[in-house]
């Protein structure tokens, strides 16, 4: 009896999981628009699921911000603005700065491997599965600040990321990257990481996020991505 107890509530956590990941890239990519009413009975259907691990993994989201509540019973995405968007981004340089620099302090032959490895999978994907790049573009991203030893910190870059890159979706392909080169400015964050160059590293890595950052703002501004 105790057995499937055990089964059935891994089963439910299972569940739960399941939706959470598939809810946190619908509202990321923008398949779930912005501002749009989450309604439990269409999502059940939509992810084939239960009406219960679509409530919980809609509760967990609340904590990522990327939904929120409007009333006792109802949820919808998060909104985007201007203002949101920058405080993500200062907030985004301001841990990633602490925490790049704590990773690069305790930087082990391993971890330079792993991000070495991370970054050759990143080049590999580019211009084949968006959706497999943009997966391994972050795994890069956070393989750089894996060697900090501040889970909690590590945990807020992640879910910071997912707040970012959901504008960066938004913009699509208004977001023009012609005049940079991309993968060059990703290669200069890696060789000084690599180099145990915290500073350098960290400057090129906000640099990298701040020139996204402020065609983002200037399409908010101009109400490209209302």
């Amino acid at each position: 009896m105790n057995i499937i107890h055990v089964d059935v509530a891994s089963s439910a956590r299972s569940a739960t999981h399941r939706a959470y990941l598939a809810l946190r890239k619908m509202i990321v990519t923008g398949t779930l628009k912005p501002g749009e009413k989450l309604k439990i009975d269409g999502l059940r259907k939509r992810l084939d699921t239960g009406a219960s691990p679509i409530r919980e993994a809609l509760s967990l989201l609340t904590s990522d911000n990327l939904v929120e509540r409007i009333d006792q019973r109802g949820f919808r995405t998060a909104e985007i603005s201007k203002a949101n968007f920058e405080e993500i981004l200062l907030l985004r340089c301001q841990l990633e700065d602490l925490a790049l620099r704590e990773s690069i302090v305790n930087a082990t032959d391993e971890w330079e491997e792993l991000i070495v490895l991370a970054h050759h999978r990143m080049n590999r994907a580019k211009g084949k599965d968006p959706d497999l790049f943009e997966d391994l573009h972050k795994a890069f991203h956070m393989a750089l600040l894996e060697s900090a030893a501040s889970p909690i910190l590590l945990k807020f870059c992640s879910q910071l990321y997912d707040l970012n890159i959901r504008y960066r979706y938004l913009a699509g392909s208004a977001l023009d990257y012609q005049r940079r080169d991309v993968g060059d400015e990703h290669t200069g964050i890696l060789n000084a990481a690599v180099a145990r160059d915290a500073d350098t590293a960290s400057e090129r890595l906000l640099n990298h996020y701040r020139m996204t950052g402020a065609f983002l703002s200037g399409l908010l501004g101009n109400g490209t991505l209302a």
